[in-house]
């Protein structure tokens, strides 16, 4: 196809609990290390929501209006010169640039050692379910240190994320203890976890104990009772609490971001500490390497896509509204058409 010059997009005018609105602006131009993708299907995530609702300003400094979006599959229409591993026609999937988001669109520009073609054995709504979820469950067990038998803890293991994480945890030889409640008990089950604790019935903190990590996908008081159940040197790594200094520092902001996010997670800092733990904060980052390790889980059978929902593009703003109800058990995808 003609590289194109116009297209569809769902964007954000202003911060704020306000519906996504479809514009139609230029397409993208691609740089020479870049991709310029069509896209088939994107995911939708926590992230976008949050994006949108202006929860993330201090730590993404976005400029508005702003096209939402953070993974997503679809077909390369063009590419830079420096590309070489990729060209026109690859079906590819993608974790997109931290600070280049945006496939809630029809074309979306992507740095090439951010992509990878997708998992053969899989169509475009599994494949894009996949890239944001996996990547995180990966450099969440990176960060923990990880070794074969240790003993996890998954919150809201139905979720988007605790349902791919509990899949990469097995794949890795731990023990995976995991939340859920009614429908979700019998898909983590389905999903190979050890132990299952109907957060509605039971109360985690005192059913578990001695276990070496916890990946938090919750926040709040649930990440504060965490630490109840870790043995001595055990570690927290959440996606839902609270920033750090180290993940300021890691991002590259300023002394007074570091400064900020320095007090506001001195209570979380200090109740790890009072336990003999630690406490981490991870942004995931975009990966061509580690999708292809993924794909390869996912040819091989061991990573399977789990989707609750698929709506059309034009019903972005209802799928963006589903995904905030926290009711979905799995992963929540948009289709191009």
């Amino acid at each position: 196809m003609a590289k194109p010059t116009q297209m569809t997009a769902m964007t954000v005018q202003k911060y704020g609990k306000y519906p996504v609105q479809k514009t139609s602006i230029p397409a993208p131009k691609i740089g020479d290390d870049d991709v310029l993708v069509k896209v088939v299907s994107a995911s939708v995530n926590p992230l976008d929501f949050k994006i949108r609702n202006g929860d993330l300003k201090l730590v993404l400094p976005f400029s508005l209006p702003l096209i939402l979006g953070n993974d997503f599959a679809g077909v390369v229409v063009a590419v830079g010169k420096n590309v070489k591993n990729f060209a026109i026609g690859d079906e590819v999937f993608v974790r997109t640039d931290t600070l280049r988001i945006g496939s809630f669109a029809q074309f979306i520009a992507i740095n090439q050692h951010n992509l990878a073609k997708k998992p053969a054995n899989l169509d475009f709504n599994q494949s894009a379910s996949l890239p944001l979820v996996a990547l995180t469950a990966i450099q969440a067990f990176d960060k923990m240190g990880i070794k074969s038998g240790d003993k996890v803890l998954i919150h809201a293991g139905a979720g988007g994320l605790g349902s791919v994480s509990i899949q990469i945890a097995k794949i890795l030889g731990l023990y995976v203890a995991t939340t859920a409640s009614g429908k979700g008990l019998g898909i983590v089950k389905s999903l190979g976890a050890d132990e299952v604790i109907d957060y509605k019935q039971e109360n985690f903190e005192q059913k578990l104990k001695n276990f070496d990590f916890v990946l938090d996908t919750v926040g709040g008081e649930t990440l504060l009772k965490s630490f109840k159940i870790l043995k001595q040197g055990g570690k927290v790594i959440s996606v839902a609490g609270i920033p750090t200094k180290d993940f300021a520092k890691e991002m590259g902001l300023s002394w007074v971001k570091q400064l900020i996010m320095g007090l506001i997670s001195a209570k979380i800092h200090k109740t790890a500490q009072n336990y003999g733990t630690s406490y981490e904060f991870l942004f995931m980052k975009p990966s061509s390497k580690q999708l292809n390790i993924i794909k390869t889980w996912a040819e091989a059978g061991k990573l399977r896509p789990i989707i609750d929902q698929v709506f059309a593009f034009d019903d972005t703003q209802k799928a963006l509204e589903y995904s905030e109800s926290g009711r979905a058990k799995g992963k929540i995808v948009i289709e191009m058409g």
